[in-house]
């Protein structure tokens, strides 16, 4: 089982530590997974405020995935006009992989031209006179979007703001490897009441 995870120049570190940190944890109920982070080139991504991430693989080089997650940040702008990024993605889906978005991840699927009229969420949250990245999701892209924690159209996958990447891993988790696996990573997360409370409180689509 391989959730590849793709990055660029501009990811938030607490995006990359959502994904990889829930899986990191999965893997030690069940060994068999794998996630490796993909990159243009196989090359450095330099993050928001300048913390490095090490790529395993690049572009051209990836395993083919069960799941392919998208992460977001700040340099979501720039990686949507990233031709090879968005043939990247389009790539995996039409290969069989299921697309799913992190925070502003969601964008590039936008761009990517995978969401038209299909329902999707993203960062809903903003700082100061920022225009929320939900909006601009519907404007650009002609997605039915709507503030949720996790919005599950099957093929397509789309995850709330930040720190929701946690439950959208989670979610991902227990649709390709099953309630136990899921519950026992949530465990050892110490996360099931928050898993629980943001149901709750923020709503799904299709789970």
């Amino acid at each position: 089982m391989r959730f590849n995870i793709l990055a660029y120049d501009g990811i938030e570190p607490i995006d990359i530590g959502a994904t990889f940190g829930v899986l990191s944890m999965a893997r030690r109920v069940a060994p068999q997974l794998r996630f490796p982070v993909v990159a243009r080139g196989g090359a450095a991504v330099v993050m928001a405020n300048d913390l490095v991430l090490s790529a395993h693989h690049g572009l051209d080089d990836a395993p083919r995935p069960d799941a392919l997650i998208v992460l977001g940040g700040p340099g979501w702008q720039a990686a949507c006009e990233d031709a090879d990024l968005l043939a990247h993605i389009r790539d995996a889906h039409a290969a069989g992989a299921v697309v799913a978005s992190v925070c502003t991840g969601g964008m590039l699927l936008g761009a990517a031209g995978l969401l038209e009229n299909r329902p999707a969420t993203t960062k809903a949250e903003v700082w100061g006179e920022e225009i929320p990245p939900l909006t601009l999701l519907a404007e650009r892209t002609g997605a039915r979007t709507r503030r949720a924690r996790i919005i599950d159209d099957g093929d397509i996958v789309t995850g709330g703001g930040v720190s929701l990447g946690i439950d959208l891993t989670l979610h991902l988790i227990r649709l390709f490897l099953g309630p136990e696996v899921f519950e026992e990573t949530a465990r050892i997360l110490e996360y099931r009441a928050a898993f629980e409370a943001n149901a709750e409180r923020l709503g799904d689509v299709g789970v």
